[in-house]
């Protein structure tokens, strides 16, 4: 049997319409999309802040097409916007996924009830 291959490959995420980010998203040619990993807990509180300047302190990486990254995530995903759906006071922006590096060795982590987790790979 033959695995069936979806295309392109995509990813999303929610913004509120009135964030200040949203204007400076939409012009950009290329996003960088940071899965952060275990030890960024201090970086994703900064980068889901208000302040004006949310990477002060971090170590990132920028591509020759734009898209930035934060240093020592788990996975990078470089994307450009592909659509952008209302949906009430959100849009959900559809990015198409051009490139990906993963780094295995470094676990993802969560956030759920105020708390970030790691989340540890369980063999099957």
């Amino acid at each position: 049997m033959r695995a069936s291959v979806l295309g392109p490959p995509l990813v999303a995420f929610c913004i509120q319409n009135t964030s200040a980010t949203c204007p400076r998203l939409a012009g950009a040619a290329r996003l960088g999309v940071s899965v952060l990993g275990a030890g960024h807990s201090g970086a994703a509180r900064s980068l889901g802040s208000k302040d004006s300047d949310r990477f002060v302190g971090l170590t990132t990486k920028t591509t020759c097409e734009g898209a930035l990254f934060i240093d020592g995530a788990t996975a990078w995903l470089d994307t450009c916007i592909q659509d952008t759906v209302p949906a009430g006071d959100h849009a959900i922006v559809i990015l198409r996924v051009h490139g990906l590096t993963i780094r295995p060795q470094v676990s993802p982590i969560g956030f759920h009830a105020s708390t970030f987790w790691n989340l540890a790979a369980t063999p099957c």
